[in-house]
């Protein structure tokens, strides 16, 4: 691994873990803050790439800074929540259910 960049580090871990590595898409952008790798991934592999409790994707930014301390920068990574995703049902139901105990009291 001679002089792997940030973004091909991820985009090669992560295809490597995910059972749809075709749907594995990387961008890298450079700002004051630093570098920023967004990862969006299938909705299927989503819990491959977060891992129990959030480890692996812990796991997969700790080695990320690691590339990035390397090559001299901060990087960090955001891991995109595909459309339709539990967490997104949840906080649409959520806000449904206060409008609902609102007009109720």
């Amino acid at each position: 691994m001679n002089n792997v960049t940030d973004k091909e580090f991820v985009s090669m871990l992560v295809k490597s873990i995910v059972d749809n590595p075709e749907d594995v898409i990387v961008e890298r952008n450079v700002d004051e803050m630093g570098v920023l790798v967004t990862l969006q991934v299938n909705p299927e592999d989503m819990g491959y790439v977060i891992g129990k409790d959030g480890s692996t994707a812990k796991a997969i930014r700790t080695l990320l800074r690691i590339v990035g301390a390397r090559n001299n920068a901060r990087v960090n990574l955001k891991i995109l929540e595909p459309d339709g995703s539990e967490d997104a049902e949840r906080s649409t139901s959520a806000e449904t259910e206060g409008d609902t105990e609102e007009e109720e009291v």
